[in-house]
């Protein structure tokens, strides 16, 4: 795991998956050819503290050499288990991924964040996977 200095500590998906058998040190290996553009999304559970949160994404994706587009660090703030078609913040994230594909990817601390649900997590799931 990297060092910790202000950030908390994180994994990638695969290793969180069992999926992958390199060491968490590896995981920011330099990237080779253009770098991956990515949106950052989170819910805060109260309003001011968004940049929180959205301080440890912005430091996970800048590890990776990952671009975050002006726009696309974008947090809302309430309960975790509101439906995600009423987050305006998270609706800006689908169409930063759908709208010319500003996007390939979305960092979130978990993904609950996305979708608290299994079916509303199944549902937003589908439509990252058909934004390719």
């Amino acid at each position: 795991m990297p060092p910790s200095n202000r950030r908390t500590g994180w994994l990638s998906l695969p290793n969180l998956l069992g999926g992958s058998h390199r060491d968490p040190a590896d995981a920011a290996a330099p990237i080779v050819g253009p770098c991956p553009a990515v949106a950052l999304y989170a819910v805060a559970p109260l309003r001011g503290v968004e940049h929180l949160v959205l301080d440890d994404l912005s430091a996970y994706a800048d590890d990776r050499g990952w671009v975050v587009p002006a726009g696309c660090a974008i947090a809302d703030s309430g309960p975790l288990d509101q439906d995600p078609n009423v987050r305006a913040g998270w609706q800006r994230v689908r169409a930063a991924a759908a709208t010319g594909h500003l996007v390939h990817g979305v960092v979130v601390p978990s993904f609950a964040h996305i979708a608290y649900r299994a079916g509303d997590w199944d549902r937003e799931r589908a439509w990252l996977l058909e934004q390719g």
